[in-house]
């Protein structure tokens, strides 16, 4: 069984390593931080880490800290490791490191986690996996504890495409939703039916349903920040642009976000969207 090692203990990859821990495997967490998680192990340093791990699961906010991870990595032995990736970044940071983590003796996956931290917690999440057999097939063995929806679409940086399509399509259905509750405001329909009526008929995705209780204002948690929001639509923009593709619903989703974080909501659920929409209309 392989040793898992965690770099980046924020949101998700506490949920990444308490999962794990959860089910008894052996894991470790190390972050820049020195945050911690309980029943999880905390490694001093990044050296500690690498060496009681054979698979490093790298959860971190950015193109640039994973750059600079990656880097940090490469200055040391990786023989035998796998280096499974599951931010939400650009294709191109990632696969151009492939050579080198090549030459280090080491594997290297992307695998990108579609849901909040609390479907990691629950094994509900879904898990797009991109790199060669070999190494996708050692990433899904680990990565089988986290989820029963694991989907190797690819070759390295096909599973952050398949990350951007996927979570590109919530940005757009929410730009949508909040168009269309400014016209239930503006005639006079309450929020709660609106949101109601969609989420139990077809118009009613799967993220509707999960975030009704926080658009609505019966829980007031955060499951994802609109600054994630904000970072990961740029992200999405400059995938599609890499291959040609122009985006103007996401756009119109970087505008609503844009103003929401100008208000002050940067900090608050995505689900705040929607709530704002309604009242401003």
């Amino acid at each position: 069984m392989d040793r898992i090692g965690v770099i980046g203990l924020g949101r998700m990859g506490s949920a990444i390593a308490a999962r794990f821990a959860a089910l008894g495997l052996p894991v470790i967490g190390w972050t820049r931080s020195g945050r911690s998680v309980p029943d999880v192990p905390a490694a001093p340093d990044l050296d500690h880490l690498i060496a009681r791990a054979d698979t490093l699961v790298l959860s971190l906010f950015d193109d640039a800290a994973v750059a600079g991870m990656l880097a940090a990595l490469l200055a040391r032995d990786l023989g035998g490791r796998l280096i499974v990736e599951t931010s939400t970044i650009a294709p191109a940071t990632l696969t151009g490191f492939a050579d080198r983590v090549a030459r280090a003796g080491a594997a290297l996956v992307d695998a990108p986690i579609s849901g909040g931290p609390e479907m990691v917690v629950a094994g509900s999440c879904g898990v797009f996996i991109g790199g060669d057999l070999a190494a996708a097939a050692r990433a899904e063995a680990v990565l089988a504890h986290l989820s029963g929806r694991i989907f190797h679409v690819g070759p390295l940086g096909a599973g952050l495409v398949m990350k951007s399509i996927n979570n590109a399509m919530m940005q757009s259905y929410f730009a949508a939703l909040a168009e269309q509750m400014a016209v239930a405001a503006r005639a006079g329909v309450p929020l709660e039916t609106a949101l109601t009526i969609l989420s139990g008929g077809p118009a009613g995705a799967p993220v509707l349903k999960d975030r009704l209780p926080r658009m609505l204002g019966h829980d007031r948690s955060v499951g994802f920040p609109i600054q994630g929001a904000a970072k990961d639509n740029a992200v999405f923009r400059r995938v599609a642009a890499e291959f040609g593709v122009p985006t103007p619903t996401l756009e119109a989703a970087r505008a609503m976000i844009a103003a929401a974080m100008a208000a002050g909501l940067a900090e608050a659920d995505v689900a705040a969207l929607i709530a704002r929409a309604y009242a401003d209309a």
